[in-house]
């Protein structure tokens, strides 16, 4: 079973969302749309944080743990090591912490409005994304690139969302 916890921290993300739903339904169809797509149906609980914050807490976040000094637009922080992933299920007390994902609103405002999407539509993929992250993929190396794209791609396209990755 999934289990999202929404922290929303940040003044400058839009009223008029239903965040809470949106990163459920973002965190759902990556899982879905990964190897793990059992997370969802186990009778472990498998916990994802989703922070909606402001650019001066993920520039603080991005520069302690990744030395970049400047804010970006989404952060992940797995708590399983991702050759681990596979046995999660039998954990003792049935509950596992995938990890943290935030997302600074300044940096997300700015790229919605370059990209032409709504800020609820690019945050949609920023969570997909950095649950993709939370389940062990990157984006270091051109063929696992285009893996995470492909996965993010399928699993945008089951909420309605357009590819992200398309000029």
């Amino acid at each position: 079973m999934l289990d999202v916890a929404l922290i929303n921290e940040g003044n400058d993300w839009l009223s008029g969302v239903d965040w809470e739903r949106l990163a459920t339904n973002a965190v759902t169809a990556a899982i879905r749309h990964s190897p793990n797509a059992d997370y969802e149906t186990q009778s472990a609980v498998y916990e994802i944080a989703v922070k909606l914050t402001d650019d001066k807490e993920v520039q603080a976040l991005n520069r302690d743990y990744r030395d970049k000094d400047k804010p970006t637009n989404v952060l992940s922080f797995p708590m399983v090591q991702s050759d681990l992933l596979e046995a999660m299920g039998n954990t003792d007390d049935g509950e596992v912490l995938l990890g943290d994902i935030v997302l600074a609103a300044g940096v997300c405002i700015q790229e919605a409005g370059a990209k032409g999407i709504s800020v609820a539509d690019h945050a949609a993929h920023l969570i997909v994304h950095g649950t993709f992250h939370l389940l062990g993929y990157d984006h270091m190396e051109s063929l696992d690139a285009e893996a995470m794209e492909a996965l993010e791609i399928r699993a945008l396209a089951s909420m309605g969302l357009a590819n992200p990755y398309s000029d």
